[in-house]
């Protein structure tokens, strides 16, 4: 896709103006660093980034029938959400693969509020528009940004804006008046760390994403370090990690399956995942700590001790908080048990590997004190 043929969010200016280097990625064009991949990894870590996502699809799913006609496309168990949460959860083809991974909550109490993946957005809404029966309406929601502030004081920055997001808990979310106007908003994100994701108005987005960065703990944070934080919290990326072939159970996403659903095993691909749960799967999702050598990228190749070569990595690279190379990848589940040892091949040398647990740096996530 040429530059002029990609598609722009509704902070293209704002990106441009704070000197960001630009790239094409799931068809947007997109900042993939402003000061550098290190320095606004670290920052998000130790303070609070603010991301770009707009990119990302977001709808609507509304009528009497929504949450029953939702679920039969994924394996979550929406009947009993709660109003005011949202869940993780993947949209599943008719054998079990994973056309994509989504978010879904109910931040009203009109329908589902779901976020998915940018290079998957347009056939995610066709499937929906071609599969909901009933009353269940799809609305794309193409008229709205979507902006993250993530990191250990997202939390304080946002209170100043608004004192309510005090009492969201992680993946608590709600339809609220912030920075006046109608926003849809809740406490999660993909990095690993506690913060907001914040659906605002397109007109508003440039407003907002300025009023934000006047906080001096705040600083922009591209595409490169979001995909290192991500990788570092052991989630995967779509097309990557996981994709159409991929089962929740090779994925490692067993928690997404809902015990109602699997027990009523009336969901796409509910044969073929519920056999792996029982005889196990052929391959699994593990993490890689590599031990030595260059980073481990996706396409390397996943070799035993004894050379025979057994998967490939999906996903890796330099881990700034660890300060070593880690990677997600495939292997059979004979090789999957943690410290087993293994070798991966960069530009066909091997280096020396540990399946290790994921994540590889600790979560964290803001969970409300129990009453």
């Amino acid at each position: 896709m040429t530059d002029e043929t990609l598609k722009t969010t509704p902070l293209n200016a704002a990106h441009r103006a704070l000197g960001a280097r630009m790239v094409g990625f799931g068809g947007y064009d997109m900042p993939v660093q402003y000061e550098g991949v290190l320095a606004e990894h670290r920052w998000t870590r130790e303070h609070a980034g603010l991301f770009d996502v707009s990119h990302m699809g977001q709808c609507k799913i509304t009528g009497a029938d929504a949450i029953s006609q939702f679920e039969r496309f994924v394996p979550g168990d929406y009947q009993i959400l709660k109003s005011g949460k949202q869940k993780y959860s993947l949209l599943l083809n008719t054998d079990g693969g994973i056309i994509d991974d989504l978010m879904a909550g109910k931040p009203d109490h009109d329908g589902l509020f779901v976020v998915v993946n940018a290079g998957n957005k347009d056939e995610d809404f066709a499937f929906w528009a071609a599969n909901l029966e009933g009353d269940a309406t799809l609305t794309v929601l193409d008229d709205r940004a979507l902006i993250a502030i993530q990191g250990p004081e997202a939390a304080e920055v946002m209170l100043k804006h608004e004192p309510v997001l005090a009492e969201f808990g992680f993946m608590d979310c709600a339809r609220l008046m912030l920075f006046g106007v109608d926003c849809f908003v809740s406490r999660s994100g993909y990095t690993g760390e506690d913060g907001y994701e914040i659906s605002v108005p397109a007109a508003d987005a440039e407003r907002i994403w300025n009023t934000i960065l006047e906080d001096a703990r705040v600083k922009p944070i591209g595409l490169g370090a979001r995909d290192s934080l991500r990788l570092e919290a052991g989630l995967p990326l779509h097309g990557h990690d996981i994709d159409p072939t991929t089962s929740p159970v090779e994925g490692a996403l067993t928690f997404a399956l809902s015990k109602s659903r699997k027990e009523a095993a009336n969901f796409n691909g509910a044969e073929r995942i519920l056999k792996e749960l029982a005889e196990g799967p052929s391959r699994v999702r593990v993490g890689l700590s590599v031990k030595e050598g260059a980073p481990a990228r996706e396409g390397a190749e996943v070799a035993d001790l004894d050379g025979n070569l057994i998967g490939k990595v999906t996903s890796g690279g330099p881990s700034p908080t660890l300060g070593r190379n880690i990677a997600m990848g495939y292997v059979p589940p004979a090789f999957a048990e943690l410290g087993t040892e293994l070798k991966v091949l960069v530009r066909g040398k091997p280096a020396a590997a540990e399946v290790v647990a994921m994540p590889f740096v600790a979560s964290r996530y803001y969970r409300k004190p129990k009453a």
